[in-house]
């Protein structure tokens, strides 16, 4: 399998310099230019003397990631593609393969409508209100609460229909990322009170979008608290990636992607839920922020930008009721773009790994960007690690007010 892997790279390789770094796919109705992301390996195959097949996911220049089956002839070390064929978008399927029981041919069956919104993914546009609700616990002295504050950006549209909240609030805005919060000062008289604020969404589903990083870049490819930048990682991301053929950022940032989903696993035990790199690389576990920390830890190390960001993820099954906690989720840039990725979804949805390279589905909210957020005034236990649960102190201790998000879709 090794000289397939060998032979179809190399092929792609040498139709890359023909064409100023693409491989050019073209049939009857249609010409792309494409960047190789990477080889499947675990469907390559020997069909019979001197003919292979493989499966290789090539991006076009809008990021969409197609999924193209290639059949070569030949001897190892010499082979030449016979025939192309675009088998998926992102992911869904646009046929499928049947082997023929008697004589044990593989042929193509057409699949009519490949649907992701059973496996909790909605596509193209979602319209929902949502409702971020905090009941607050007896206060025994002078407390404060800070709320983050979700914004409209290119991806989402939030309105606030209605919010519960006392007469001095206030809102702050962190200086670096424009993150923002409700900050309320309080005492014993919001003891038990319920606070909240309701929106109405409107979230697109997003996939690459061009972006210049400018003075952000040093942001993004730096330490924070629990996402250390530093030889560790340097060493298992250049392990990953060390079988890739040319310093290709997207290709390195697929390598990690797909290192991350094989080696983690998602389980909620232990010291899992702070977003810790360094024990998402020692226990091999944890939820979505361990699974993104450890990503942008690898990515920065050798030189990729990354970035994190967490809000809610809105179940696509329903269309009413609770939704369980934050879900956080990381982006990268290469090729002049922001690349979406979910690669905690990816893991526990392995039909999905190939759409969450490259996207997040329409059904969430973002709440806030980035880590080691900070507001003045801030808590007395320093900056805010990420902010998606309100962060309260009474008398400059932490505590942990209950919190509930509802949602109804529109």
């Amino acid at each position: 399998m090794d000289e397939i892997e060998a032979g179809i790279e190399a092929y792609i390789d040498r139709e890359k310099k023909k064409n100023d770094g693409y491989f050019i796919f073209e049939n009857d109705t249609a010409h792309y230019k494409m960047r190789l992301v990477r080889v499947h390996t675990e469907y390559l195959s020997n069909l019979g003397p001197g003919q292979y097949f493989a499966c290789v996911d090539l991006a076009v220049e809008d990021g969409s990631v197609y999924d193209v089956d290639f059949f070569l002839e030949g001897e190892p070390g010499n082979m030449d593609v016979v025939r192309t064929s675009l088998h998926k978008l992102n992911g869904k399927p646009f046929y499928t393969w049947k082997q023929d029981k008697e004589d044990n041919s593989w042929h193509t069956v057409p699949v009519d409508k490949a649907d992701f919104s059973l496996l909790g993914v909605v596509e193209d546009n979602d319209h929902f209100e949502f409702t971020y609700s905090i009941q607050l616990p007896v206060i025994e002295g002078a407390g404060r609460i800070w709320i983050p504050v979700a914004q409209t950006n290119d991806y989402q549209e939030v309105i606030v229909e209605s919010k519960h909240l006392p007469e001095h609030t206030e809102i702050l805005e962190d200086e670096h990322l424009g993150n923002q919060a409700y900050y309320i000062k309080l005492d014993e008289s919001h003891s038990g009170e319920e606070l909240s604020i309701r929106y109405a969404v409107k979230r697109s589903e997003k996939s690459p979008y061009k972006a210049i990083l400018g003075d952000q870049k040093k942001r993004y490819l730096s330490s924070s608290s629990l996402i250390p930048v530093n030889d560790r990682f340097r060493t298992i991301a250049r392990s990953a990636i060390k079988d890739t053929l040319e310093s290709d950022t997207l290709m390195w940032a697929r390598s990690l992607y797909d290192y991350v989903i094989d080696s983690m696993k998602y389980i909620k035990d232990g010291k899992y839920g702070t977003g810790d790199a360094v024990y998402a690389c020692d226990a091999q576990s944890g939820n979505c922020s361990e699974f993104h920390s450890y990503f942008i830890a690898l990515a920065r190390s050798v030189g990729i930008p990354a970035r994190f960001a967490i809000g809610a993820a809105i179940p696509a099954n329903r269309d009413e009721g609770g939704v369980n906690g934050y879900h956080c989720w990381a982006e990268f840039h290469a090729n002049g773009k922001w690349w979406p990725v979910d690669i905690s979804e990816a893991n526990k949805y392995s039909d999905l790994a190939t759409y969450y390279f490259g996207h997040h589905p329409a059904n969430r909210i973002e709440f806030s960007q980035g880590r080691d957020i900070e507001f003045q005034p801030g808590p007395a236990s320093g900056a805010i690690n990420f902010f998606a649960y309100p962060i309260m102190e009474i008398d400059s201790t932490i505590v942990r007010p209950k919190v509930e998000f509802t949602f109804e879709r529109q």
